[in-house]
């Protein structure tokens, strides 16, 4: 048996997989936000509480950030309590046991890989869009961490090939301006809108209007369609990965997976392309799966 825990900002999730990948297990509780000591026994009652009932397990997280492989400790996670802190060392000495951790958008790229959109393939990239942007790679059915610990951030690169008004790009919470984030986030997708109409709706919002035909929804969409393509061809130059799976919020937009892909050519290099573009199967389990799968 395999136990998955997302440790979430707002939710601590728990899932048990069976050898075949079968769900045994779930349940989820409130993230105690602020306090790491109370963050690692919630974990830890999870856990207790899933192996009660599928009985012993291993055990793979997946959380915002990453461990550094310099200094043991988390660092890059918006749940900043845990920035700092020995996080994989307390909860193996808590859980008396060995665990793995994973970056939240690593995990949600192997779930994909092992039994989801992009099963069985070799190169899978995998993204998250949705408050952020977040990617991960996988190969082979093994994440790539990276000697940084920082494979698959492509959200804080710049946009590629960025027209003139795209310059210097809005500011990005990392310090920097223009991060691809700040394009292709759900809430960038409400801020072009609102920009065209003077009213704030969210991206699904904006996705229904253009789909009822609404001008300024359709220039929006067909805008953020252009940024993705060139965000998504700067990936497949670097990696060439088989396919791209989408996840987060804007992921559920049925039309980029139709726009998205013809506009590529323009800027892959390659004489045909064979990358295909498709949505998570598993949605918002992808990220607890993919914690179960980080012991193969």
């Amino acid at each position: 048996m395999r136990i998955g825990i997302d440790l979430g900002g707002t939710k601590i999730e728990a899932i048990a997989l069976d050898v075949d990948g079968r769900e045994q297990f779930r349940h989820r509780v409130a993230t105690p936000r602020g306090d790491y000591r109370a963050t690692i026994e919630a974990v830890a009652s999870l856990v207790t509480r899933a192996e009660a009932a599928v009985g012993e397990a291993t055990v793979g997280i997946g959380m915002p950030g990453v461990v550094s492989p310099a200094t043991g400790l988390v660092k890059n996670a918006n749940s900043t309590w845990l920035n700092g802190r020995p996080l994989s060392e307390d909860l193996a000495t808590r859980l008396g046991r060995p665990v793995r951790l994973a970056n939240d958008a690593n995990c949600f790229a192997l779930s994909e890989a092992v039994d989801g959109a992009a099963a069985g393939l070799p190169v899978v990239f995998g993204v998250i869009l949705g408050t952020g942007v977040g990617g991960g790679l996988v190969v082979n059915g093994h994440v790539v961490t990276g000697a940084n610990a920082i494979a698959g951030e492509w959200g804080h690169n710049p946009m590629p090939w960025p027209e003139p008004d795209e310059l210097p790009g809005p500011p990005c919470y990392c310090g920097r301006a223009g991060c691809i984030e700040t394009f292709l986030c759900g809430p960038a997708l409400s801020r072009d809108y609102e920009a065209r109409s003077s009213v704030r709706l969210d991206a699904a919002a904006v996705a229904d209007l253009a789909a009822a035909d609404d001008a300024r929804a359709i220039a929006s969409l067909t805008c953020y369609e252009h940024r993705l393509a060139r965000g998504l061809a700067s990936i497949i130059n670097i990696f060439d990965p088989d396919a791209i799976v989408l996840g987060g919020g804007v992921s559920n937009i049925a039309r980029l997976y139709e726009r998205v892909p013809p506009l590529w050519p323009e800027f892959v290099f390659s004489d045909a392309i064979v990358t295909r573009l498709v949505r998570a199967v598993h949605g918002d389990s992808s990220g607890v799966r993919g914690a179960a799968w980080l012991w193969d």
